[in-house]
């Protein structure tokens, strides 16, 4: 009886310390998997949350189209403003104004053209003196009160507008715009009426407008630069220098 009874407490005890064996086991088992070391942390949270972001869809308003319509236009004529003074510098240097004159249509360049592709935009300059005849146009006296005046309207449920004057504020325009016999050669000037025979855009002083940037673009290449111009960027931080 008692060998029944010891044999019973033994079987008891070993299952209990087994058991007990296996909680430990486990218990080692989910520290170590939980251990600081060897946890995997999300690298470039930051990161992933502007792209997240960025991704979300969003309501673009009629009037945030027409920002965009101002950013673009400007962006768009800026650039091209900037490497026509660029080109021209170039050009009077190397072959007088004969040679630039030809490089004076900044709409026409490719870097332009292809930036006026991805707004999905057409550019042009148009004057009521223009030096080409295709170029005439009446401006509203209203519409170019200053250089800062911008002209941006919705003109269907497609195509959106912008306008602004065009100054002369570089002393380069006037090599070719400026009054003949002062600022323009006379063998210069018979140079560019040769090539532009009902040419009228002389006579200009510095700080005239001479004409205006008009931009049309479709309603998809506003939106795009709506979401380019509004996206989340990212700023990398660099690491403190431990040691020098």
């Amino acid at each position: 009886m008692l060998n029944n009874v010891f044999y019973l407490i033994s079987e008891r005890f070993g299952s209990w310390r087994a058991a007990g064996r296996c909680s430990l086991a486990v218990l080692l088992v989910a520290t170590t998997a939980c251990s600081s070391d060897q946890v995997e942390h999300l690298k470039d949270s930051k990161r992933i949350g502007i792209e997240t972001a960025n991704w979300e869809v969003k309501r673009i308003m009629p009037n945030d189209l027409l920002r965009a319509t101002r950013w673009a236009g400007d962006s768009l004529t800026a650039t091209a403003d900037t490497l026509l003074r660029r080109t021209l510098a170039r050009e009077l240097a190397a072959g007088g104004v004969a040679g630039a004159a030809e490089f004076c249509r900044p709409e026409t360049y490719f870097f332009i053209d292809s930036l006026a592709g991805v707004m999905k935009a057409t550019a042009r300059r148009v004057s009521a003196r223009p030096r080409n005849a295709a170029q005439q146009m009446t401006l509203s006296a209203e519409e170019m009160r200053t250089d800062t005046t911008r002209t941006i309207r919705r003109t269907s449920q497609e195509v959106f507008f912008y306008q602004r004057p065009i100054v002369i504020n570089n002393a380069l325009c006037l090599r070719c715009h400026g009054e003949v016999g002062k600022d323009i050669a006379a063998a210069d000037y018979a140079a560019i009426k040769k090539r532009f025979p009902q040419d009228q855009a002389t006579g200009y002083r510095l700080g005239q407008q001479m004409g205006a940037w008009q931009v049309e673009m479709r309603r998809d290449g506003v939106a795009e630069f709506w979401t380019m111009k509004t996206r989340k960027k990212w700023k990398e931080h660099k690491m403190p220098k431990l040691f020098k």
